[in-house]
């Protein structure tokens, strides 16, 4: 079974998704403060984090810092409704989605299955994808720069993975919410964007400081393969 760590303080929430996700083939588990779920997340195996913002002492931010810099275990965050720069924090410090308080139950399993979907290591397909400097090896879900290992979250992983493939040519936002988060494309929802501004960060830009990940106005985003924009 699937082992999922819910960190948050509302004991009558985290009781009734125990509830609702263990006849889901899940083994959920409740950690209700920040330090002792954080501590939890690092010492022990889980398939995903279930991780709400407001959180006493040490507050989710914290919680996620801390567990990325040793830990790429896939990360959902509560945030409160309307407080969307939590949401866009957690995207950037690493969270793998969000949902906002008060949510469906019944959306939140879609995301939990979205996630472990696509955080699941391919097995079929061995090949290396090279584009330039970047290497991305699809058996062992693992980016390389100029050999050296990037670490990605499993959202940012499948973000390049679609951009790589089509290098040269431009991704609509619709097709990498489809593909990516595997839910409808919505004009408000700034997921893909944040992940593509990590990406952007943790990549670095091309020689002679060209944008290897170029934003198309109205339309979506484009890897520049070599010989676009004067590199390579």
């Amino acid at each position: 079974m699937r082992r999922i760590l819910i960190i948050d303080d509302d004991r009558d929430l985290s009781e009734m998704l125990i509830e609702y996700l263990s006849p889901e083939g899940f083994a959920p588990e409740c950690s209700y403060t920040g330090e002792g779920g954080l501590q939890r997340a690092l010492s022990e195996k889980f398939d995903l984090v279930i991780l709400d913002v407001m959180l006493p002492r040490m507050n989710g931010f914290e919680v996620l810092r801390n567990l990325r810099s040793q830990s790429q275990c896939p990360v959902i965050m509560l945030t409160a409704r309307g407080m969307e720069v939590d949401r866009i924090v957690g995207l950037e410090i690493g969270s793998d989605d969000y949902l906002a308080k008060p949510f469906s139950a019944r959306e939140l399993l879609a995301r939990i299955h979205a996630i472990l979907r696509r955080s699941r290591p391919a097995h079929v397909d061995p090949e290396l994808l090279s584009v330039g400097d970047v290497t991305l090896d699809r058996r062992a879900r693992m980016v390389r720069r100029d050999g050296a290992v990037v670490e990605l979250t499993s959202a940012e992983y499948d973000t390049l993975e679609l951009l790589l493939r089509s290098a040269g040519r431009v991704v609509p936002r619709e097709e990498l919410f489809k593909k990516v988060l595997q839910r409808e494309f919505s004009a408000l929802d700034r997921s893909i964007d944040n992940h593509v501004s990590s990406l952007r960060k943790k990549l670095g830009p091309r020689l002679k400081d060209t944008e290897r990940i170029k934003s198309v106005r109205s339309s979506g985003y484009l890897y520049v393969y070599s010989g676009q924009d004067g590199w390579g």
